[in-house]
Parts: structure tokens; C-alpha cells; sequence
């Protein structure tokens, strides 16, 4: 198995709370899976983020970047083909490449799901891994560069795990994160751990003695819900 590959496939899933709890394990395992310098700090920043400060505002990044628009879409045929006929024959054609290699598809996953291929080349012969990555090349460059163009932490942070997937087959990323940029994310993760620290436990909207201000809260994670909800339904 490619332990690189697996790392990078599982810190691109959905940040609910079943990689939430993987995600010790990964932090671990970056430190010794032979990631460059570069690529393994940036992955270990992205992994401390995912853990930290209210999994729903993680869960809320995720959707922004990956499910409104297909600039940054994580369904690769979609850079290529969009909604024309001719993504299903590829579709049809990447399944049969995951048969050929003994590779079971769980879950409702379409085969050109990032998160997916890279699974299935975390496992596959390393020609077979290099030929399918190698050809996704330059897709994952152009979402690299979308999400490095977002500005966001959070889009530098998921823009990590492209750039180390083109290390996997010698290619590099058009832009890369400056010094700069990489001091205020780490600055932006200890402020996000101080906040949630310093952060008063609360059990409904009558235990707050700014009553109206705790309603105000309740109120926008519900809406956030419910847009994760209508988000998740159209998929």
C-alpha cells in the first residue's frame, strides 16, 4: 500500500465526525510516511485544523470549497466533461479500471470521486497508480491553483493535499504558499485554539444570560445545518 496515497485520500473526505476521530491516527502518520518538508507541514497544518475549534464551521469550508461551483469540484470528470453525455462512457471506462484491479467500490461514490481514485491508488499497482494519477495531472493543477486563489486557510490548507499528490508523480504545482502565508495560517490555527478553549460551555438558550444573543447562535448552526443538509441532498 501507498501510505501517502491513503493520508491524502482520507484528509479529503467529508470532515464529519468518523474523520474527526481518524484523525490523531493521520497526524500521526504523516510524521513517518515519507511526505517532502513542505508537503508534511502543510499536511500536518491541515490536520490540526480539521481537529480543532466547531466541526461545523470545518464541515461549512468543506462545502463552500468542494460543493458550489465546479471550479474546485473533487468529481475530475467534471473539469473535463461537465453535464455533456460523454461523462458517463468515462465513468464507465474508470470503473472497469478499478474491476480489472480487484478494486471494490464502497459507499454511493461516484468512480471519478477524488477522495475515491486516490484510494483505489493507495492500493493499486504502483504503473497502474502512476499511469491514472499522471493522466489526472493536470486537473489537479488547475484545482491547486483555484483553491490557492480563494485566500482562504482553509483552501490553502485542502490546496496541501493536491500539491503533495502531484509530488506522488513528479509534477509540481503552478503556485505554492509563501512564508508569509504560512506563518498566518499557523497564526490563524492558535487563534482558532485559543477560542475554542476560552469558549463558556452552554446548554441551551436559558442557561446564557444574553438570552437573545445565545437564540441568535442556535438559530444561524441551524440554518448552517440545514444548508449542509440541502448541500448533501443534491448529491
Amino acid at each position: 500500500m501507498n501510505k501517502r496515497l491513503a493520508i491524502l485520500s482520507t484528509l479529503l473526505r467529508y470532515p464529519d465526525e468518523a474523520l474527526r476521530a481518524d484523525l490523531p491516527d493521520v497526524m500521526e502518520a504523516i510524521a513517518t510516511a515519507g511526505f517532502n518538508d513542505r508537503d508534511r507541514r502543510a499536511l500536518e497544518r491541515l490536520a490540526r485544523r480539521l481537529s480543532a475549534g466547531d466541526p461545523l464551521d470545518r464541515q461549512e469550508d468543506f462545502v463552500r470549497l468542494f460543493d458550489r461551483g465546479r471550479s474546485t469540484s473533487l468529481h475530475l470528470f467534471e473539469h473535463v466533461h461537465g453535464d455533456t453525455r460523454n461523462r458517463g462512457p468515462a465513468m464507465v471506462e474508470l470503473a472497469a479500471v478499478y474491476d480489472a484491479a480487484g478494486f471494490a467500490m464502497a459507499g454511493r461514490e461516484l468512480p471519478d470521486y477524488l477522495p475515491l481514485v486516490l484510494e483505489f491508488c493507495a492500493v493499486a499497482p504502483p504503473e497502474t497508480a502512476a499511469n491514472l494519477l499522471g493522466q489526472a495531472g493536470p486537473l489537479l493543477q488547475q484545482i491547486h491553483a483555484k483553491l490557492m486563489s480563494r485566500g482562504l486557510p482553509s483552501s490553502r490548507g485542502y490546496a496541501a493535499v493536491l500539491a503533495a499528490v502531484l509530488s506522488e508523480v513528479a509534477l509540481a504545482p503552478v503556485t505554492l504558499p509563501t512564508d508569509a502565508q504560512d506563518q498566518a495560517d499557523e497564526d490563524d490555527l492558535a487563534a482558532i485554539d485559543a477560542a475554542y478553549e476560552d469558549q463558556p460551555v452552554v446548554f441551551g438558550p436559558e442557561s446564557d444570560p444574553d438570552r437573545e444573543g445565545a437564540r441568535a447562535k442556535v438559530a444561524a448552526m441551524i440554518q448552517r445545518l440545514r444548508s449542509m443538509r440541502q448541500a448533501a441532498a443534491k448529491h
